[in-house]
């Protein structure tokens, strides 16, 4: 019967049964969505149980709010901005950021990262969860979700110009650890030729 319900759920009517409060459909929504969701959390926080943590705060949120769902738009770009929210209030509660405000920094921003074959979205990814909360939440922001500063400004609540300066200290974080892959990588090649 599970994968029978399974089957016929479209995004649709999965919304309207989660409005009625149907268990089953809020089980099948965190079920569908749940992987996508705790990827997204873990971006923000390195911690592995904390990022789950936040992650089942998010679904009842979601299952709080699925009301205000206007069924138009992507339901899981819904559900993931309020899993972005919910990690940014832990954040700020928490006041895990340390920022550090370095104007200097921030006006001058470096070029585009580039990545060889050789690095992995894995790597990439577990590069971006190994940055300082306060890089990595600001990185995640802008070069992910799509925030400008001035959003980030606001919703963290520092300036404009720590946002810049945390977003070029994480790209320069960011470049020093992919030219450091870059050169393992190199170095395993050579000497697997030899």
């Amino acid at each position: 019967m599970r994968s029978e319900t399974k089957s016929t759920y479209s995004d649709l009517e999965l919304v309207k049964r989660c409005k009625r409060r149907d268990a089953k459909a809020q089980r099948y929504l965190y079920e569908k969505e749940s992987s996508v969701m705790l990827t997204v959390c873990r971006r923000y926080l390195a911690d592995d149980s904390t990022a789950e943590e936040l992650m089942l705060i998010g679904f009842m949120k979601v299952f709080e709010k699925i009301d205000q769902f206007k069924l138009s738009g992507s339901l899981q770009g819904w559900i993931r901005r309020i899993m972005v929210n919910t990690c940014l209030e832990w954040i700020r509660k928490n006041k895990a950021l340390y920022m550090e405000v370095d104007i200097v920094d921030a006006e001058h921003e470096i070029d585009h990262l580039t990545v060889s074959d050789a690095l992995e979205s894995d790597d990439l990814l577990a590069m971006v969860q190994e940055l300082p909360q306060g890089y990595r939440t600001v990185f995640n922001m802008y070069a992910i979700e799509g925030y400008t500063h001035q959003d980030i400004s606001a919703l963290l609540g520092i300036s404009v110009n720590t946002s810049k300066s945390q977003l070029s200290r994480a790209r320069k974080w960011l470049q020093a650890k992919i030219e450091d892959h870059e050169k393992y990588v190199a170095f395993k090649r050579q000497d697997n030729g030899s």
